[in-house]
């Protein structure tokens, strides 16, 4: 549980956060102590638990923030104006845009998440449940509609998808040929055209 999240000690907070996520990156998670991380971060490991009741506390909001942040966005695009087509294409391209601006993070989390203790794996996967309840709800919701095929289960469509998504941190390169956003829009066409969808103008 995260403590001490507002006002003037929110800087050492994301710091941190911050030199968690390299070292974390450099030395993986289990090769990280938390005496390196208050050095690098230049505070004391009473502040640091003064935020972060543990290392798996770290290692849970490193990945925890970028989720409620794609979840937040996820909402509003769902429940935004536009067909149920353009929406789904909207936030099939947004959950690949922001993962690769995020790529580290993601990165991190995905390749450490098995060290963390079995209640906090529970309480991660239920959050990221909820994100893909709702992204197949809009799925859901296009083929009752009518409009995308109803041939595969959403539940299925949802999983095929965000295999892809979460495959993008073993190729996509931020200096590679294709941008974040233009590599969410392929993903978002894809999706569409797998469901029956014609072109989405956005």
């Amino acid at each position: 549980m995260t403590k001490g999240q507002h006002g003037k000690d929110e800087p050492v907070r994301q710091r941190l956060l911050a030199e968690a996520t390299r070292l974390f990156a450099e030395r993986g998670f289990e090769g990280t102590s938390v005496q390196e991380i208050v050095v690098a971060a230049g505070v004391t490991k009473g502040a640091m638990y003064h935020y972060f009741d543990s290392k798996d506390d770290l290692l849970r909001e490193i990945y925890g923030r970028v989720l409620r942040m794609q979840m937040d966005r996820l909402t509003q695009i769902a429940d935004g104006a536009g067909t149920v087509e353009q929406r789904l294409h909207r936030a099939a391209a947004d959950v690949v845009e922001t993962t690769t601006a995020n790529l580290d993070d993601s990165k991190i989390f995905f390749r450490s998440m098995h060290l963390l203790a079995p209640e906090t794996q529970k309480t991660v996967r239920a959050e990221r449940r909820r994100y893909h309840e709702r992204f197949r709800d809009l799925v859901a919701e296009g083929q009752r509609a009518g409009v995308l095929s109803g041939k595969v289960p959403a539940e299925l469509v949802v999983d095929y998808f965000f295999g892809s998504v979460h495959h993008l941190g073993t190729w996509f390169h931020a200096d590679g040929p294709l941008t974040g956003a233009q590599v969410g829009r392929h993903f978002a066409d894809l999706l569409l055209a797998s469901l029956g969808a014609g072109h989405v103008d956005e």
